[in-house]
């Protein structure tokens, strides 16, 4: 008889179709959130130079976001929504007009993409399962990581939930650094320092962020 220990806790070939490739000319929306930093920051009448202070970015690199040179982070939307008294999930995705969402499998959408600092190296992918509810306070996302591009954590409110799809994903959190598997999970405040990357290529998670 084979030993319980030895059998995985899921099925994990069940997630094969839910994760998949996610081409980066998917979706129309991909370059759209500059547009919407860009919009929401001069109906606040703030300029890149007072966004730039407010925010610790360079005044270079936001406007490098706003002409979508640049596809920002999650923990740098999170930053830039704090500062322009938005909600996070509307520099995200858009604002929503419904009180509840359900999303088939086939009707994910590659929502955006994610780069280095100067726009260079592509970071991750992500398709956003619920960009319909308006005045979420969380976002589910499925997320095609690569490899690390670098050692600079982030760092913002908020906390996240993080689960193993596909693949090895790296997490060096604080002074730690962790391998996890697919059905590993790890939850952790947001304002720990953090860097999430996929090991020897692609890995998919399933990840939901809470912004207060």
């Amino acid at each position: 008889m084979e030993n319980d220990n030895q059998k995985p806790h899921i099925n994990v070939d069940y997630f094969e179709g839910l994760t998949g490739e996610m081409p980066a000319s998917e979706s129309t929306d991909i370059d759209s959130i500059g547009v919407r930093v860009k919009i929401l920051r001069e109906e606040k009448g703030i300029s890149l130079e007072e966004l730039s202070k407010m925010t610790s970015f360079d005044v270079e690199l936001l406007a490098s976001i706003e002409r979508n040179e640049v596809q920002p982070q999650l923990g740098t939307i999170i930053k830039l929504s704090k500062a322009l008294d938005s909600a996070f999930s509307r520099i995200l995705s858009g604002g929503g007009n419904k009180s509840y969402s359900i999303t088939r499998k086939n009707e994910q959408k590659t929502l955006a993409r994610s780069t280095s600092g100067n726009g260079k190296k592509q970071v991750y992918l992500y398709k956003s399962l619920a960009p319909e509810v308006k005045g979420r306070h969380m976002e589910a996302l499925i997320i095609q990581l690569e490899e690390k591009p670098g050692d600079d954590k982030s760092v913002h409110e908020g906390e996240e939930f993080i689960y193993v799809l596909d693949g090895t994903v790296v997490l060096d959190i604080e002074e730690e650094s962790f391998e996890l598997e697919p059905g590993d999970s790890v939850y952790y405040l947001s304002k720990a320092p953090h860097l999430i990357a996929g090991k020897g290529g692609k890995a998919t998670i399933l990840a939901v962020l809470y912004s207060r």
